[in-house]
C-alpha cells in the first residue's frame, strides 16, 4: 500500500506562507527585510547579524525552523522501507532518537541529507532542506507504508546556545538536563504536546521545539520571557549561516548539489566525497546507491571536502584552490571570518588526491562565478 496526503494548506496552490510565529518575528524584525526558504518567510536578520551571531555562541539564540521539510513515515514496512531507502543503518536509531543520514540515487550521488526521528515504534520524521515527496514515493513500491508531507503541521524553533538549557528549565521543562545529544522527549505545554529534541544546526548546546501551529506563538511568548535574564534573542539565517560554516557543517545547494536537480553528473557529490563516509553502512544489505558506492570506495573518491585555515583575515567566499606550483585543486563552498577562532575558515571541495594530506594549498581570490 502506497499513500501520500498533504496537510490542509496547500503548498502547491500557494506562492509563500507567513510562519506561525510570523506575528512574534514582525515584532522583533528591526530591519523589515523578508526572504524566503522554501515555502515560507524567513528572516534574514532581526537587528544585526553578527550580534545574533554573538547570542547563539554566548548565550541563546532563536530560529524558526517550521519551514523544514518534514515527511512523515509510518506503516508495517516504515523500518525496512527506511533501510533500502537511505545509506545509514536505520535500525540503530531507537524509539525516542534522532539520527543523521543521506539518501542517494542509484549512481552513490546525494539528493539530500537530513535528519530521521523515531517518534515511536514504526513512525519516524524526516526533515531536510528539499521536497522529497516524489522521490520517497517512488521508492515505495514493495512496502506496506504511508508517505505524509506534514510540514505544514509543525510549527519548530531552534533554541541555540550555552543558556538554552537554563531557559527550558525556567520555561518549566522539568528534567530537560538530562536529554542527551539526539535524544527527543515530551512535555505537556498548555494543554498540548511539546516535543523537545536536542539537535541543532550550531554545534553548540542546543534544543529544537516542536508544536501544533496553533500553540506557536504561545510557545515563542513563553520562551522569551523565560530567558529574558539569559540574554535570549531572534536569529536569523544569516546568523545561523556563520554558526553553520564555524561548526563545519555542510549545507545542500551550497557545499553540494543535489543529485535531482544537477544538469552535469561531474557537479554531484558522494557521501564520502563530503566527508559522509561514516554514514554509508554496507553491512546492513540492500540500500539505494549501495553498487555505486562500494565500487568508489574500492577505486577513490572524485573529490574530497575539507575545511581550510586561511592566512588573512579576508573572507575566501567564492575562491579557486590552488596547489604551491599554481595547479588548480578545487573551489571554495562556504566561507567566513569567524569571530570566535578570530580567523578566516573555509569549506572546499578538492579534486582528488588532494585533501587527504596536510600539504598547503594557495587560494586564488576571484570568484569562479566571475571567470
Amino acid at each position: 500500500m502506497r499513500t501520500v496526503n498533504f496537510s490542509q494548506h496547500d503548498h502547491y496552490r500557494n506562492a509563500v506562507f507567513p510562519s506561525p510565529f510570523h506575528a512574534r518575528q514582525k515584532e522583533h524584525n528591526q530591519l523589515r527585510e523578508w526572504s524566503r526558504w522554501s515555502d515560507y518567510l524567513s528572516v534574514p536578520a532581526y537587528w544585526c547579524a553578527d550580534m545574533e551571531y554573538f547570542a547563539g555562541r554566548n548565550a541563546c539564540g532563536v530560529f524558526d525552523i517550521t519551514p523544514m521539510v518534514k515527511h512523515l513515515v509510518t506503516g508495517p514496512d516504515a523500518l525496512p522501507y527506511l533501510n533500502r531507502l537511505m545509506t545509514r543503518d536505520v535500525s540503530k536509531i531507537k524509539p525516542g532518537r534522532v539520527g543523521y543520514s543521506v539518501w542517494c540515487n542509484e549512481q552513490g550521488r546525494v539528493i539530500d541529507d537530513g535528519t530521521i526521528f523515531h517518534l515511536e515504534e514504526g513512525v519516524y520524521r524526516i526533515c531536510s532542506q528539499e521536497h522529497q515527496i516524489d522521490w520517497f514515493m517512488t521508492n515505495t513500491l514493495g512496502f506496506d507504508v504511508n508517505i505524509v508531507e506534514d510540514t505544514h503541521d509543525v510549527a519548530a524553533l531552534a533554541v541555540q546556545g550555552p543558556t538554552s538549557c537554563a531557559i527550558l528549565k525556567d520555561m518549566g521543562l522539568q528534567g530537560i538536563e538530562d536529554l542527551t545529544p539526539f535524544g527527543l522527549t515530551y512535555f505537556d505545554f498548555e494543554g498540548t504536546q511539546l516535543m523537545v529534541s536536542r539537535t541543532g544546526y550550531t554545534g553548540d548546546l542546543g534544543y529544537e521545539l516542536w508544536i501544533g501551529p496553533d500553540h506557536a506563538e504561545r510557545l515563542w511568548d513563553r520562551l522569551f520571557d523565560a530567558g529574558k535574564h539569559r540574554g535570549i534573542k531572534a536569529m536569523g539565517s544569516d546568523a545561523l549561516e556563520l554558526l553553520r560554516i564555524e561548526a563545519g557543517f555542510i549545507l545542500a545547494g551550497v557545499d553540494f548539489l543535489p543529485a535531482m536537480e544537477a544538469v552535469r553528473p561531474s557537479h554531484t557529490r558522494s557521501p564520502f566525497e563530503l566527508g559522509l563516509g561514516w554514514l554509508v553502512h554496507f553491512d546492513k544489505g540492500v540500500f539505494n546507491g549501495r553498487r555505486a558506492l562500494q565500487e568508489e570506495k574500492e577505486k577513490g573518491s572524485r573529490f574530497h571536502l575539507v575545511k581550510l585555515d586561511i592566512d588573512g583575515n579576508k573572507p575566501a567566499n567564492q575562491s579557486f584552490v590552488f596547489t604551491k606550483d599554481e595547479k588548480f585543486a578545487g573551489t571554495v563552498t562556504s566561507a567566513m571570518w569567524s569571530p570566535s577562532a578570530k580567523a578566516s575558515i573555509a569549506l572546499a571541495s578538492l579534486e582528488a588526491p588532494h585533501g587527504k594530506s596536510d600539504s598547503r594549498l594557495e587560494l586564488q581570490g576571484h570568484s569562479p562565478l566571475q571567470q
